[in-house]
């Protein structure tokens, strides 16, 4: 199968036209005839994932995340972002990012199933398809009321994470969830319009933290890589289902650091 081809399957089900201006999503490094045999799938292109890419002889590398934001004027191996395209143009690796895109379209469907959050609504709404809106997380019921506490293993065992930080008494009881994988301190206004008791995200910082506290709304924050992995197992599979005949390697979950 031609790059080519891996791509117009991607772009079929996740279309660029979904992510958001900033991003820096689609083919960033290779050429379109390159012939592909073998997918690797992370949520970053890091210098270890990109190590194992290589070692696995990948053809393809896909990551949720890109690494080339801001334009570049040199291409140079002492840059850690030069250094990366070196070594995928060397190794004569495609790499395709997918990011807002794959956030809009799916990210807060997949979040919300595994928190099973009922009477679902888009948190950050920025497409109306077919009377049906697309956007940024979702919130919702969650199964019953319960305590924070309570909701904390939940979310623990819904994203398989070690850890959770939180905002909030433990004892506080909480219904409706709101939940932003990624990044979510931009959602918390939107948590409060949507009443929501909790916010589920990541990235929160102290002052963002104690501030939606004090307006009315917990915080649990899972870390912007621990609620975003599924990323990985999802599209692993998609590329199983939907390009047969194509072998595809996976990052191992590996938080990108260590509590001590």
């Amino acid at each position: 199968m031609l790059s080519k081809e891996v791509i117009d399957k991607l772009e079929g089900a996740f279309p660029l036209d979904y992510g958001e201006s900033w991003d820096n999503i689609g083919l960033l490094v290779g050429r379109m005839d390159k012939e592909i045999k073998k997918v690797y799938v992370a949520l970053d292109a890091t210098d270890q994932t990109i190590q194992r890419a290589v070692e696995g002889k990948a053809d393809f590398m896909l990551t949720h995340h890109p690494f080339i934001f801001a334009p570049l004027k040199k291409v140079q191996a002492h840059d850690f972002i030069g250094r990366r395209l070196i070594r995928l143009i060397q190794k004569d690796i495609c790499y395709y990012a997918m990011h807002t895109n794959f956030d809009v379209l799916v990210m807060a469907e997949l979040a919300g199933d595994a928190l099973h959050l009922q009477n679902r609504n888009v948190l950050g709404a920025m497409y109306e398809e077919e009377d049906s809106p697309k956007g940024i997380g979702c919130y919702g019921n969650l199964p019953q009321a319960m305590t924070l506490e309570e909701c904390c293993h939940i979310v623990k065992k819904a994203f398989a994470l070690d850890w959770v930080k939180v905002f909030g008494s433990g004892e506080k009881m909480v219904k409706t969830a709101a939940v932003v994988p990624g990044s979510g301190k931009s959602f918390i206004k939107k948590a409060l319009e949507a009443k929501a008791d909790v916010l589920i995200t990541g990235d929160i910082d102290h002052h963002d933290g104690i501030d939606a506290l004090a307006k009315g709304l917990c915080i649990i924050d899972g870390g912007h890589y621990g609620l975003e992995y599924f990323f990985v197992p999802y599209m692993k599979q998609f590329f199983k289902k939907e390009m047969k005949g194509l072998e595809i390697e996976m990052e191992q979950r590996t938080s990108p650091f260590r509590i001590l």
